[in-house]
């Protein structure tokens, strides 16, 4: 229940409209309720004082009854509707809003496809809350206590007698959803696992072909998918019996009214009007007691899916934005790391006790083994991740002091992982800088060696790249990147390993452009190429999460350590390096 009140916190600003619908559905029952009582005036004026004439105006009577009911019904279905459309609109807003403020530590844990689960199953489970369970719920309590002292004025006897079955439907309905709930739950959970296997598959298409894998990754998708119907078959069983259960119970009034109802008549203390309106009256409960049934799945669904949706509202973001945070303008490009450690759980120490300077304008490159740290440093300077000890400070302020926004327009990133949006490719290259000119895209494109590429492509700056890039080379994904990343103008860079799906001669190209731009930047490149070593400002020597050695090459040399073994292996692997036929 705690669940459906905070939900209820989305339709707080449009409680006009609530109330709108709300009047409309005090209307329909008020109409509702006139109609048997109207058909049992008439019978017993017409059967008992003989004025037929009174049929005409009673029939009258009920018809204008009847279609204004049709029309409060119209207005009570579309005001909830449009309450349903507005309030899933919020909250799908609130929840892609949030997932993309959440920290890289969260995305790192989760599952793409359950995140896309709770975005849609989940949130279309609480519009149908909003559209047809709140409301109903209303309709329900409102028709059944008008119907209820309608019995009662009528004859409190025969009322107290057909209303004794009323609490044991509603501690069936209770009950139900008791059951009902913890299965929604698991339905709702191997829906997203469905969809991230599904995502996955979809992704990797191209490796599943590859390696034959599609039978045994039709065979995994198969396996939960029988999950999920046997979970839904056992929903179906519940609501199955459920309902026949539902009927039985509305009956058993029926056919007390008959038996005591038929005596009060015959002994003179009930009218057959009387009769008739309490046959219909019952009948009329009865529609709300079935919608308690359905009422019980929607709310059972609705608690699930809104605890699962709750979860990410509520999720902590390790990376917070200080209110008092301040912009980062005009950066001379120091960058200073003060006794950093970093981990991302606790027995997966990646950084121990980190300490460097970078003065404005040098060229750092890191190195060190696969996870030795190198890439963490990278992800630490833009604030993807916190250290969880030490300081990080650029032109002398702690970054964490900094507006997230500011200090991302000051550092720029190509990832070891490249990724291209399904757009246009100047679109992919403006990302970052939307106010860009078409000039000052063809000049990154440039500087990145990609502008003739481009130029001979159908389309040319129009092309649209497929997803993910699928229609570009590697090489040619990371010289787009690599012009998206200039585009933005920042003043620190991080290349990481942003030359490993490129050739021999476009790595070149790239580099000879590069050494060009890096001119008054700071800039971070993770490589194992003896040119940026030689030409390196500082090196940092990685390993296992330590800087182990740091300083230019020609020192790192003349020490012999660890460096020095680096180098020399290199060294050979390069002068061994033949083309592969």
């Amino acid at each position: 229940m705690r669940t459906i009140l905070r939900l209820m916190v989305f339709t707080r600003k449009y409680w006009p409209w609530l109330l709108l619908a709300f009047l409309c559905l005090i209307a329909n029952t008020v109409f509702s309720l006139a109609i048997p009582r109207m058909l049992g005036i008439g019978i017993d004026t017409a059967l008992g004082q003989g004025e037929r004439g009174f049929l005409v105006v009673a029939a009258l009577v009920v018809l204008g009854a009847s279609i204004l009911r049709g029309l409060s019904g119209y207005g009570n279905t579309y005001f909830s509707e449009v309450i349903s459309q507005k309030t899933a609109y919020d909250i799908r807003n609130a929840l892609y809003n949030r997932l993309q403020h959440l920290s890289f530590a969260y995305h790192d844990q989760s599952q793409t496809g359950q995140l896309m689960s709770r975005a849609t199953v989940d949130v279309d489970a609480i519009q149908m809350f909003f559209g047809r369970g709140i409301l109903s719920l209303a309709e329900v309590a409102i028709l059944s206590l008008g119907i209820s002292y309608v019995l009662i004025a009528l004859n409190w006897q025969l009322a107290l007698l057909t209303l004794a079955f009323m609490p044991l439907v509603g501690w069936r309905a209770l009950n139900l959803g008791s059951h009902l709930r913890p299965i929604w739950l698991k339905i709702q959970r191997l829906m997203g696992i469905l969809g991230a296997i599904l995502e996955e598959n979809l992704t990797g298409v191209r490796i599943v072909k590859a390696f034959s894998r599609q039978p045994q990754e039709s065979q995994k998708f198969a396996a939960q998918a029988t999950h999920l119907y046997d979970e839904h078959i056992n929903l179906a069983r519940l609501r199955a019996f459920n309902v026949p259960m539902m009927v039985f119970l509305i009956s058993l009034p029926v056919s007390l009214i008959l038996w005591y109802g038929g005596r009060q008549v015959i002994a003179g203390g009930l009218t057959i009007g009387d009769v008739t309106q309490f046959i219909l009256y019952i009948g009329m409960l009865a529609m709300p007691i079935r919608r308690l049934a359905f009422m019980t799945t929607v709310l059972s669904r609705t608690a699930s899916a809104g605890q699962r949706i709750l979860e990410i509202l509520d999720a902590h973001s390790e990376v917070k934005e200080k209110p008092d945070a301040i912009e980062l303008s005009n950066s001379a490009g120091e960058v200073r790391f003060e006794g950093v450690s970093f981990s991302y759980g606790a027995n997966e120490t990646v950084l121990k006790r980190v300490s460097f300077r970078v003065q404005p304008g040098e060229l750092v490159a890191l190195l060190g083994g696969s996870g030795s740290g190198k890439s963490t440093i990278a992800h630490l300077i833009p604030r993807f991740y916190d250290p969880t000890e030490g300081r990080i400070s650029i032109d002398g302020t702690d970054i964490r002091d900094l507006t997230l926004a500011s200090l991302r327009r000051n550092v720029g990133i190509v990832q070891q992982n490249v990724f291209l949006f399904s757009a246009s490719v100047r679109d992919n290259i403006a990302y970052g800088a939307l106010e860009a000119t078409d000039e000052q895209v063809v000049a990154a494109a440039k500087a990145a060696y990609l502008h003739d590429f481009i130029q001979g492509l159908a389309e040319g700056y129009d092309t649209w790249v497929g997803e993910r890039g699928v229609t570009l080379s590697g090489g040619e994904k990371q010289r787009l990147v690599i012009a998206r990343t200039l585009l933005t103008n920042p003043k620190i860079l991080i290349l990481d390993d942003s030359t490993s799906s490129v050739d021999a001669e476009t790595e070149r190209l790239i580099y000879r452009a590069l050494s060009e731009l890096i001119k008054g930047r700071t800039t971070f490149i993770i490589t194992h190429r003896l040119q940026v070593m030689r030409n390196a400002d500082l090196i940092l020597m990685l390993k296992d999460g330590e800087v182990v050695e740091q300083g230019k090459h020609t020192e790192l040399m003349s020490l012999g350590g660890y460096y020095r073994q680096v180098y020399q292996s290199q060294l050979l692997a390069d002068r061994e390096e033949k083309p592969q036929l």
